[in-house]
C-alpha cells in the first residue's frame, strides 16, 4: 500500500495526571520536548509519521483546548485535518470520529492510529511493522501492533496469542487481557505468547465503522451523524448537538475485546525501543542524567537552575521552574518543582500521583491540575 492510500490518526488527549505537576491539563505531556531533543512528544510522532503518508492524510483528535499549540507546533498539516473534540469522551469517541470523517473523504481506506505521547527509538524497525500491519488491515482484519514484552510490566494490559510470537507475522489475537499481577505478567513473558497492548490500531474504515455499529450504536450513530456534516457549513452545529451524547467508552471495550473473541483481530509483533512516557520512573530512566550524590536530573527546559542532592541514592529531581532543588540525606524520592506546584514523591508510588490531582479537583483546585 503506497502513502497516496494510508491515513495516519494521532489521538493527543489526555492530561498525563502520573507526570503531574509537569503535565497540565492545559499543558499536557505530548506538547513536551519529552524525547531528548527540542521536539515535543507530538512533533516526534509527526516525524516517524510522515514519511509513511502524506501531511494531507494525516490526522489529529485533540480537544479545544490544545488545538492552538497542535496548530502551532505542526504548521505543515492543513488546519482541515486538525479534528476537534469539544470535550473528552474516551478513545472510541476520538478513533471514531476520524474514522468516520477519512470513510467520508476517502471511501474504504486504510487507517493507523498511533497516541501522540509515545517514543520510539528505531524508526526503521517500527515502518516495517506498519507495513506488515497494514497488509493485515487491508485484508480486513482489525489489526494491532503488540509490543514485544522486555519485563513482566503489571501497567500494560496483553494481547493473548494463538501461537508464539512471530517477527513480521499476523497472528490472532485471542484476547486481551487487563493489567495483572506480577506473578501472572512473569508468566505470560516466559510463555512467548504474549504482546503488550500499546493501543497502536490499523483497519479499513468501512470495516471498523460496520463493527461499531454491530457493537455499540450508541457511539456509531452519533459519530455518523457528525461525520456527514464535517467539512461542511452545519459541522459545528451538528458537533454540539451530538457529541455530548456520546458514551465515554474505551476502543478496546467497545470494538476490540468483543472483536478479538470471534477471531476478527490480528497483531504484528512489534520491537523498536516502544516506550510510554506514562509516569516519572519512566522519564528519569530514559532522559535522566546522573549528578553527584547518586541522583538523577531530568531537564526538560533548556534554562534549568541547578540541582544539588547531598547522600541522596535514587533521588529523581525534575527542576522545571525558577527555583534551586537541594536535598540533604534522603533517598528515593521524585521532586518536581514547576512554577506553581511542587511534587514530593517516594519513588514507589509514582503510579498513585494520579490520586493528587483527582483530591485537589475535589476541593476546587482544578486551575493547578
Amino acid at each position: 500500500m503506497s502513502s497516496t492510500d494510508l491515513h495516519m490518526v494521532v489521538p493527543a488527549g489526555g492530561s498525563g495526571t502520573r507526570l503531574w505537576p509537569l503535565s497540565r491539563a492545559a499543558n499536557p505531556k505530548f506538547l513536551h520536548a519529552l524525547t531528548g531533543t527540542d521536539r515535543s512528544l507530538l512533533q516526534a510522532t509527526f516525524d516517524r509519521l510522515a514519511p509513511l503518508c502524506t501531511p494531507e492524510r494525516l490526522l489529529v483528535v485533540t480537544g479545544t483546548a490544545h488545538a492552538t499549540s497542535v496548530i502551532r507546533q505542526l504548521p505543515e498539516l492543513p488546519e482541515r485535518n486538525i479534528l476537534v473534540e469539544p470535550f473528552a469522551r474516551d478513545s472510541c469517541a476520538a478513533i471514531a470520529l476520524a474514522a468516520a470523517v477519512i470513510e467520508r473523504r476517502s471511501p474504504g481506506a486504510v487507517m493507523a492510529s498511533f497516541a501522540a505521547d509515545h517514543l520510539i527509538t528505531n524508526t526503521p524497525a517500527f515502518a516495517e511493522t506498519v507495513r506488515h500491519a497494514v497488509e493485515g488491515a487491508a485484508e480486513g482484519r482489525l489489526m494491532t501492533i503488540g509490543i514485544t514484552p522486555t519485563r513482566p510490566e503489571t501497567g500494560y494490559g496483553y494481547l493473548q496469542l494463538s501461537k508464539p510470537a512471530e517477527a513480521g507475522t499476523v497472528q490472532t489475537v485471542l484476547e486481551f487481557k487487563e493489567k495483572p499481577s506480577h506473578e501472572v505478567a512473569t508468566r505470560y513473558v516466559e510463555s512467548g505468547h504474549y504482546l503488550w497492548n500499546a493501543s497502536m490500531f490499523l483497519w479499513r474504515t468501512d470495516v471498523f465503522l460496520a463493527e461499531l455499529a454491530a457493537r455499540r450504536p450508541d457511539v456509531h450513530d452519533p459519530i455518523r451523524r457528525i461525520a456527514a456534516a464535517w467539512d461542511g457549513d452545519e459541522q459545528e452545529a451538528v458537533l454540539a448537538q451530538e457529541w455530548p451524547t456520546i458514551p465515554k467508552v474505551a476502543v478496546e471495550y467497545a470494538v476490540m475485546e468483543p472483536a478479538a473473541a470471534e477471531g476478527k483481530v490480528g497483531t504484528v509483533p512489534g520491537d523498536f525501543g516502544w516506550h510510554d512516557i506514562g509516569d516519572f520512573e519512566t522519564l528519569g530512566e530514559l532522559l535522566g542524567k546522573e549528578i553527584e550524590g547518586g541522583a538523577r536530573v531530568v531537564h526538560v527546559t533548556p534554562d534549568t537552575p541547578p540541582v544539588v542532592v547531598i547522600d541522596g541514592d535514587g533521588v529523581l529531581a525534575v527542576p522545571c521552574g525558577p527555583r534551586v532543588i537541594a536535598t540533604l540525606g534522603v533517598a528515593d524520592l521524585i521532586v518536581v518543582d514547576t512554577a506553581d506546584a511542587v511534587l514530593v514523591c517516594h519513588r514507589d508510588r509514582a503510579q498513585d500521583i494520579k490520586k493528587l490531582t483527582e483530591i485537589l479537583r475535589e476541593r476546587g483546585h482544578a486551575a493547578h491540575v
